[in-house]
């Protein structure tokens, strides 16, 4: 660990000083990436410092005792630095193991999310929107920016199926751990009889990539317009401004038809298409690498129950970390933070048991 810390710094220091050459300065493209990876170095750099000052401290402390004799004052002094020091060399070790972890390369992308009614009829496409609108508020709550791609909405108001792009910082590191199956279990609007009924929904959770990220060769697309149906404006059924894309090697299909402008439908169904066939890929490397998995909390896999919404309790249960909190109605209202920053640190713990350190 010393040995990449070391490296870390020595790079650190060389990024320092090309960034006060009048020739890199100069070189706006060149600036920005120099400055880019001197930021994501500065945080580790300063905790390997104030390790090495720990280790420093605990190194003379251990010197005084040896040293002090019968002298009492210097005796117990040179512990009470002995034992702080110690102290802080465990602290920062951890935190050091933490901040060496490969990072996602995708946590600085923003997000894109579908939300789909699984088994429940319209009382699980009411509870898709119900989700719909705890990500938007939580979204909201981060300042970030949340549009609508494509939805497919119920008379009730519900959404049989529903994607949705969210931008902003970190988007994607917080809402990475959504992807799954989620369940509820209250009173439907629609029950006279007042049963509970266990309903599902399925979310996936997308980094929104661009045509750098995932190659795709123009001929195997084949591109439909059609006029758009459900809400959406006057412009409904009068012009064929919603567009669909097939990719034709894998099958994969999308749609949107959000917008006034087929150029724009086709913009955002274009974003979506690269995600997912990024997924698919990510899937099948996944899918090869067993470790990795067990490295993680949850697969990602649609399929996989991840939460469950007990609104009679007014709980929401994640299984993947067996938590357990009595305040759903925050929790649908955008307060999630709790739960998503506990999946992180699940996840980051996982990990570090798998690296071996």
């Amino acid at each position: 660990m010393t040995e990449k810390l070391s490296e870390a710094e020595k790079r650190y220091e060389e990024i320092g000083e090309k960034l006060s050459d009048t020739a890199v300065i100069s070189d706006q493209e060149q600036y920005k990436k120099l400055m880019k990876e001197y930021k994501s170095l500065t945080p580790l750099v300063e905790k390997f410092r104030e390790y090495r000052k720990a280790e420093s401290d605990f190194a003379e402390a251990k010197a005084m005792l040896d040293e002090s004799g019968t002298d009492k004052e210097l005796r117990e002094m040179a512990q009470l630095q002995y034992d702080e020091s110690r102290e802080l060399i465990e602290k920062y070790t951890e935190e050091l193991k933490v901040m060496l972890l490969p990072k996602d390369p995708n946590d600085d992308k923003n997000v894109i999310m579908e939300i789909r009614a699984g088994t429940g009829g319209e009382e699980a496409a009411l509870f898709a929107n119900s989700l719909f609108r705890m990500y938007t508020m939580y979204a909201q709550s981060k300042g970030w920016k949340t549009e609508v791609i494509g939805s497919n909405p119920t008379e009730l108001g519900g959404y049989k199926e529903i994607s949705f792009s969210i931008e902003g910082d970190g988007a994607y590191a917080k809402l990475k751990y959504e992807s799954g199956a989620h369940r509820v279990q209250r009173v439907p609007e629609t029950e006279s009889q007042g049963r509970i009924q266990t309903s599902a929904v399925t979310v996936a959770v997308l980094p929104e990539m661009e045509a750098v990220d995932v190659e795709i060769n123009p001929a195997d697309l084949e591109y439909q317009t059609y006029r758009s149906s459900g809400a959406g404006g006057q412009h409904i059924n009068k012009t064929e401004s919603a567009i669909r894309i097939i990719h034709k090697p894998t099958g994969t299909i999308v749609e949107c038809q959000e917008e006034r402008s087929q150029y724009k439908n086709k913009d955002k169904a274009m974003k979506m298409l690269y995600s997912k066939l990024y997924e698919a890929k990510l899937n099948e490397q996944n899918s090869r690498i067993a470790a990795e998995r067990r490295t993680q909390v949850g697969t990602g896999d649609r399929s996989e129950r991840i939460r469950t919404y007990n609104f009679p309790q007014s709980r929401v249960t994640d299984h993947r970390i067996n938590l357990t909190l009595y305040k759903l109605e925050q929790f649908m209202n955008g307060a999630c933070d709790e739960v998503f920053d506990a999946l992180a640190i699940a996840d980051t713990a996982a990990k570090l048991a798998g690296s071996g350190d």
